[in-house]
């Protein structure tokens, strides 16, 4: 009697196991039916996903494209302009090594571009592999700054004075990472400390580089160029007189204002029909008026 309220009482608590699992089943069941059922549509992207980039050029651009719910479905990354598949997924269908694919926190599939040049400003497609396809466009504009050295290409200064020379680099959304001067071309002068002074400082927008050369030599005579990191390079030559000129350097006779050119037409027709003595005085009129074109003061200093 016993040993059977025994066997009773364990049939009874293995049923009881047995319809509490099977509710527990049925109603976990539900609870994920329900929980899926008409807000599930498959992937689709973030409404956060930018639709315009702006990188420099020469830095590095990053796109990204944020993928909700994107479950066994694909990436890509197409350029618009040539319809080239850059990607799928982190698989990389471009010979340039520029390019990566590039998968981070939040779903976001990013596609870097190093080093961006102007060919790389369009049009870039972030596309799901869903039927139809999902796609996102992304426009990638290239800024590309300007540089410029301050006043003429040429520059004249008298020996032992100060020259400072000032390269200006506009319309840049970060300043480069260094600026190096050179001279002739092959000498750094960024490491030279007493003669030659450097100072890169960036106001708003711009960045401007100084070098200030103190008790100019004829030695320091030349072509001084300004180079930033990434970017284009701009000249200046420099003149250092010892009591010359400057005119008589910057311009030769065939470059002298008041139309010298004909007056060396003039100056052979006269020779070809003149005697010898005028020839001469014809000869010494015209240098005396290249000179007075040259520099109307010369005639009168000389006096």
């Amino acid at each position: 009697m016993r040993r059977s309220s025994y066997v009773n009482y364990y049939v009874l608590c293995l049923v009881c196991w047995i319809l509490l699992g099977i509710t527990g089943v049925s109603t976990r069941s539900h609870s994920l039916v329900k929980r899926f059922d008409g807000i599930y549509t498959g992937p689709y992207f973030d409404s956060n996903t930018p639709t315009n980039i702006t990188a420099q050029l020469g830095t590095h651009a990053y796109l990204p494209c944020k993928v909700r719910q994107l479950g066994n479905k694909s990436v890509s990354w197409i350029r618009r302009r040539d319809s080239h598949i850059l990607s799928v997924d982190r698989t990389m269908f471009i010979p340039d090594e520029r390019f990566q694919a590039i998968f981070g926190e939040a779903d976001t599939w990013t596609l870097q571009v190093k080093y961006v040049q102007a060919r790389d400003e369009g049009e870039y497609e972030c596309q799901i592999s869903t039927d139809p396809k999902k796609s996102h466009i992304i426009k990638l504009n290239i800024v590309v700054p300007k540089i410029e050295i301050l006043g003429d290409r040429d520059m004249y200064v008298k020996t032992g004075s100060t020259v400072a020379i000032r390269c200006v680099i506009k319309q840049s959304l970060e300043g480069p990472f260094y600026v190096f001067w050179y001279h002739e071309g092959d000498r750094v002068l960024n490491y030279q400390l007493g003669k030659i002074d450097i100072q890169t400082k960036r106001i708003e927008q711009d960045t401007v580089s100084s070098l200030v050369i103190h008790n100019a030599r004829r030695e320091d005579s030349g072509n001084y160029t300004c180079s930033p990191s990434n970017l284009d390079s701009a000249s200046v030559q420099l003149h250092v007189l010892n009591g010359e000129h400057p005119a008589a350097i910057q311009r030769g006779i065939s470059s002298a204002p008041g139309g010298c050119p004909t007056l060396w037409w003039l100056a052979g027709v006269v020779t070809l029909y003149s005697s010898h003595g005028s020839r001469l005085f014809v000869l010494v009129l015209l240098i005396l008026m290249v000179l007075y074109s040259k520099n109307p003061s010369y005639i009168a200093t000389e006096r």
